[in-house]
């Protein structure tokens, strides 16, 4: 069999085991688990600005983001998180809680291997290339703003 009929039956056998995927439940999933996420922000930085009036806005932003990314660290911890992924979807990737889970599900994974090369290592394999370029854009545009 030449190269291009096993690729051909190679293409043919992925597309069969490949499961299929009803796109409008999955958008909806996602768009209602990615609301209740910023909505449970939202209520959670109301919560500190109710509790403690004189705190400054920003602060309680700050504490706000510590507090979701904990809880959804603690929720990959315990397996909780991955199921709620596994329904929401992108839902559930892009607010700062998917970001968390990305740096601790290989954390978690790796820990038999130890502290340097297994947790260290690994877990910013998935969120490495986030915050290098975050720095690097961030860099970027205030020395734009600089000159500009």
């Amino acid at each position: 069999m030449d190269e291009k009929k096993r690729n051909e039956a190679y293409n043919k056998y992925v597309q069969a085991k490949i499961p299929k995927t009803r796109a409008w439940p999955s958008l909806f999933n996602s768009f209602w688990i990615g609301g209740l996420i910023c909505c449970l922000g939202q209520g959670i930085n109301d919560l500190l600005l109710l509790w403690f009036p004189n705190m400054a806005e920003q602060t309680a932003w700050g504490l706000t983001l510590i507090v979701l990314i904990f809880l959804a660290s603690f929720l990959t911890g315990i397996g909780v998180y991955d199921k709620i992924g596994k329904f929401a979807g992108g839902g559930s990737i892009v607010p700062i809680t998917g970001f968390s889970n990305s740096i601790t599900s290989p954390a978690l994974e790796f820990k038999h291997e130890g502290i340097i090369y297994g947790i260290c290592v690994k877990m910013f394999t998935i969120a490495g290339p986030v915050i290098v370029f975050g720095i690097v854009a961030s860099m970027l545009v205030g020395l734009i703003y600089i000159f500009i």
